[in-house]
């Protein structure tokens, strides 16, 4: 095995509370191949560690991530299985991303492209500097989305947005992610992005990771809910995390004023 081949694709520092994940194949705009993708599910588990309050993650070189490694896959002996197998850990992959019971903020530069876009809809904060281009990318070489793409699109641009992104592979700038809802912020340059996903991290890491964990929960969870059961849960919910001492630290505190 090469040199190249042995360097992880994923590079993991942890400063204070804060994990910054980066996609490091430059040289293949950070696409996905199985090494690449087997990484991602071993750095979620280390991810789930107490140690970890907020999670960053941004991409190395001009491009956050261009999808899945074409050539890794037509390169195998068998490609269909090979895509198989990198779709399906992909998936998970980036789905246990998203299920993290802790802050989860992603910065996006240059482009992001098929299954690279599930990073974006994994977050629970997307920030995309004005260099990125967004695009779906499946069409132009006859494939269909993955990595939950199909599924977390339209729940968060809406279906006929996410069929218009999906079908017709015309590409979305950043100030057309933002009004669509795919983003939360737009940066003017890469430099800024990077400067703003870590001063979000560094807010984030100042309240009670326990209150974020259960807000992050119930808004996700509430797909899958009737209004009277999130009901039933936000009230449960507040009532418990009352009697946490990080909020009794924070009542405290407000009430000193």
């Amino acid at each position: 095995m090469s040199d190249e081949s042995a360097r992880p694709s994923l590079q993991l520092t942890i400063t204070h509370g804060v994990a910054v994940v980066v996609l490091d194949r430059p040289e293949r705009s950070n696409a996905f191949d199985l090494a690449m993708a087997l990484e991602i599910s071993q750095v979620v588990d280390r991810l789930r560690e107490d140690d970890v309050s907020v999670v960053v993650v941004r991409g190395a070189g001009k491009r956050f991530c261009a999808g899945g490694d074409v050539t890794s896959f037509l390169g195998s002996d068998d490609p269909v299985a090979s895509l198989h197998q990198l779709a399906e850990l992909a998936e998970s992959g980036l789905r246990g991303l998203g299920e993290l019971p802790k802050p989860v903020v992603v910065g996006v530069h240059g482009a992001v492209a098929g299954a690279g876009l599930s990073f974006v809809l994994n977050a629970d904060v997307a920030v995309a500097s004005r260099s990125t281009t967004f695009v779906a990318g499946y069409p132009a070489i006859g494939l269909t989305p993955d990595a939950g793409v199909s599924w977390l699109l339209p729940r968060v641009v809406g279906q006929q947005r996410a069929l218009r992104h999906l079908l017709g592979n015309e590409p979305l700038t950043a100030d057309d992610a933002l009004a669509w809802g795919l983003v939360a912020e737009v940066t003017d340059t890469d430099d800024d992005m990077v400067a703003r996903t870590d001063a979000i991290a560094a807010r984030l890491t100042t309240f009670s990771p326990s209150a974020l964990a259960a807000a992050k929960r119930m808004v996700k969870g509430s797909w899958a809910t009737t209004r009277e059961e999130n009901a039933v849960e936000e009230a449960d919910t507040i009532a418990h995390q009352l009697g946490t001492p990080e909020a009794q630290a924070a009542i405290a505190m407000f009430a000193a004023r």
